[in-house]
Formats: structure tokens, sequence, C-alpha cells
């Protein structure tokens, strides 16, 4: 039998072949599925619909929802955007697109949010969830419930970022819905989403929807999201006037082409949607964090009990009597009974103070001089002074919050401080102390129990604090 041999040409052709038909092959067939919506975004009216109610993978359009949680939080002063994070190994671990944190780095919290809004970095996502809830796993958890409270029905989420997990699954109705919901909820920080680049602390990163809001008039948002099992996602809003319109996308085969099928619809929201029509916010769902300034307390009493009343005399001599004379005993039941039926004292008089005798007070002297009537206080046989008492209920203590090199840093650290924690703060005087150090941001007008207790809420946020003693 004859072998025919096959050149090196022809080998190589062969090879690359069997490639690219493995390659391709298992990439069309797992295509994703597609789906789209398209909404009024100052009503909420469905303008485009298409498999919007389908469960499909969304991607890092989970993002949108580990931001708006990260605002809340901020909102409810469960952490400060100044907060120094540190990056847990399982974040700093995540793939790409990521940040570049490194394990144990520390990293203030809004480069995090600037991070995940921007660049879509994995590690910054995992690490904002950690930071709020403790653990990647409870901040899931918390997502799904916000996601629940927004009427986002068909939405589970199994983690911060968005890669490919059993369960993790959205619809492109409920991304529409969460990015309408971050463009009204919280529009001190929906320029975020429009930011070309921003410095994420470490580093300027670009953003990941920069094309669209670079070639699509009055493009300002929101989020892309791209895996294997998505495909390429984008939730993205315009405006143009007095009207705006957000479309989403599911299942794009290509960036580019996803761009173009969202200026598309994009384009379609404009000519369906009214020129003018009233803005109708959604409402805001039910907060889904621990409560502001809320403290664990352990070994909390469970159970108050009502001291019992000390025996009176006729009770006593009851007792002794009980085990010796019956007539001793029958005398003591009278005397109890007589005890009892005697009027209750205090019912009846007034209420004695404690340590003063019951006399009656001296009157006033005829010669007495007021010192608030402005009148000359002449050397006379008998004089007082009477003041007038503070009403502030020993109010002399206070806290100070920092130093700061200028005036106008206090102030703004003082209001700060003090929107944050109104319920011991609320009526007190921000008070800024210049000494040769520096610039002392005091709160004063406290009593030394709420003092305290205003640095312990406080220091539970992360905010140095130190009480000020009456002087």
């Amino acid at each position: 039998m004859q072998v025919r041999r096959i050149g090196p040409a022809r080998l190589g052709l062969f090879i690359l072949t069997a490639f690219w038909l493995c390659v391709l092959v298992p990439l069309s067939a797992a295509a994703a599925p597609y789906a789209a919506l398209v909404i009024d975004a100052r009503t909420g009216e469905v303008l485009h619909s298409r498999n919007a109610d389908t469960r499909l993978h969304p991607a890092s359009l989970t993002k949108m929802m580990t931001l708006y949680i990260a605002f809340e939080a901020v909102k409810n002063g469960e952490i400060s955007l100044d907060k120094q994070v540190r990056i847990s190994r399982n974040a700093a671990a995540e793939p790409p697109s990521k940040l570049g944190l490194k394990s144990g780095q520390r990293i203030a919290f809004r480069y995090l949010i600037r991070a995940a809004a921007v660049k879509s970095a994995n590690d910054a996502a995992t690490a904002i969830g950690e930071a709020i809830s403790g653990s990647e796993a409870a901040f899931a958890r918390r997502m799904t419930r916000t996601a629940k409270a927004l009427g986002m029905s068909r939405t589970t989420f199994k983690n911060a970022h968005g890669l490919t997990e059993t369960g993790h699954m959205s619809t492109a109705r409920d991304m529409t819905a969460l990015g309408r919901h971050l463009l009204y909820d919280y529009p001190q920080y929906y320029n975020l989403f429009s930011r070309k680049t921003t410095h994420a602390g470490i580093k300027t990163v670009p953003n990941t929807n920069r094309r669209l809001l670079a070639a699509y008039k009055g493009a300002d948002g929101i989020k892309t999201g791209y895996t294997r099992a998505a495909g390429f996602n984008l939730v993205a809003s315009a405006q143009r006037g007095n009207e705006r319109v957000i479309a989403t996308v599911f299942g794009g085969k290509s960036s580019v082409s996803r761009n173009a099928r969202v200026a598309e619809l994009l384009d379609l929201g404009f000519r369906r949607a009214p020129s003018s029509a009233p803005i109708r916010k959604p409402a805001q769902p039910a907060y889904s964090g621990p409560p502001p300034n809320a403290f664990v307390v352990t070994n909390a009493v469970t159970k108050s009990l009502r001291p019992k009343a000390r025996p009176s005399q006729a009770l006593v001599l009851v007792a002794q009597a009980a085990a010796g004379d019956q007539a001793k005993l029958q005398a003591g039941i009278t005397a109890a009974v007589a005890e009892a039926a005697k009027p209750d004292p205090a019912a009846t008089k007034p209420a004695a103070i404690a340590g003063v005798s019951g006399q009656r007070p001296t009157q006033r002297p005829k010669n007495l001089v007021l010192a608030s009537a402005g009148q000359p206080i002449d050397p006379a046989p008998i004089q007082e002074v009477v003041t007038r008492l503070s009403t502030t209920g020993g109010q002399f203590w206070g806290i100070n919050v920092g130093r700061f090199t200028t005036r106008y840093k206090a102030e703004k650290v003082l209001l700060r401080t003090a929107l944050a924690e109104m319920t011991t703060l609320d009526g007190t005087r921000r008070k800024v102390v210049h000494t040769s150090r520096g610039f002392d941001a005091n709160f004063m007008g406290l009593t030394r129990e709420t003092a305290a207790l205003a640095c312990r809420r406080l220091e539970a946020r992360n905010v140095s604090c130190s009480t000020i003693g009456p002087s």
C-alpha cells in the first residue's frame, strides 16, 4: 500500500484549520441569548422590549447594584468615603478586569467606588462588598434583598463583581430599573458613569464605556459588562433636551456590534418618547442595611425584676410570734392590719427633699439687692447677690473630633460630623478653637454621659474623638 506523504505547508494548514474549528464551533454553540429593553427614564414607560424578562447572566452590570449599596451605606453612615479599606487576599485574587490591588494594602473607599464604576474592576467590587458586609457572601445576600426591595423580582446575586456563577442571574427589565434608580436615587454620584477616565488612588483608569460616551450625542452612562456566558451587555442612558432614555442590551456579539445596537435603540427611544413628560421618580426602597449607628450589645439584661418590699415591723412581729406564743401572733396580725389601713403619707403631703428638714424657710430680707436690677450694691448689714442658675442641665462638656491646619478644614469636618451623628450632637455648638498647634474642631454643650456616648458612636465609624471636660 502506498502512503502519501503530506508536505509541511499542507500539514500547517490542516493544523490551523483544526484549531479554528475547535475555537469557533464552541463559541457559536455557546452564543449568549439576546434581550433588550428601552424606557423613557422620566416616566418609566416601556418604549421597546424583547426577551426583557428572560433570566440571563448580567456580567459586570452586577456592579451597578454593588455601587448602589455603596452609595446607600455612605448615606446611612455605615462607612465613610475616606475610610481606609484593607484589601483581603480574596479581593486581591479576583481575575481581570482589575485595579491591581495587593493583599494587605489599604485604600480609601472612594477610590474603590471609582474603580468599580469606571474601570469595572473586580477586585475593587469585592473589596467594597467585604468592607460593608464583612464578607462577599453576606454582601451578595444584601444585594439580593435590595433587588427585591427595588422590584427586581427575577434577580439573584451571588457575588459583587458579576463573574459567572450558578444562580447569579438577572433580566434586561430588572437591570434597566436599577439603572433608573441609580440616576434618580443618587444623582450626586451619577457623574462617575460619564467620566472618560478617573484617578483611582493608585493610578488613572479609563472608562470601559468610553467609546459610546464619545460617539453618541447625549450619552452619559451607565455600565458595560462581558463574560463568555453573558455576551456583551450594556445599560446606557442618554439625555437630549428634556428627554432622557435608558436602553439595555444583553447578549451582544461584540463590543462594536453591541454599541451599534444600543445606539439604534436609543434613537428609537428618542423617536417614541414624548417631547415633554412629567418626571415621576421611582420610590426609594426600604433601607436594607443595619440601623444607622447600630451597636452590638452583649450580655444585655433581658428582664428587669421588681425589688421586693422591705417587711414592716408588724409583719416581723407576726413572723417571730408564729413560732411561739399564739397571743403574740394574734397581736402581730392586728398590728399589721392597722398599719395597712394607715393612709399613705406621700399621697397627703408634699414630697420632702432629701437632706432638707421640714422647717418653714425664712423670709427674704426686705433690703435684698438683685444683681440683675443694675442697682449698686452698697455695704449694708444684710446683702445677697442672686444670680440665675444654669438651665443647661450640666451640659458643660464637649468633644473634640480632630485638629486641622486651617479653620476651613475644621469647620468642614464639624459640619460633616454633625450631619452623620445627629442623634447625640443635635443642639450642640460647633466651635473651632485656634491654638498654636492648629485649629481644634469641637462640639460643646453636652453632658458628660452624652459626650462619652457621642465619642463611642463616632469611634465606631473610625472618627477620632475625645471628650472635653468643663474648664
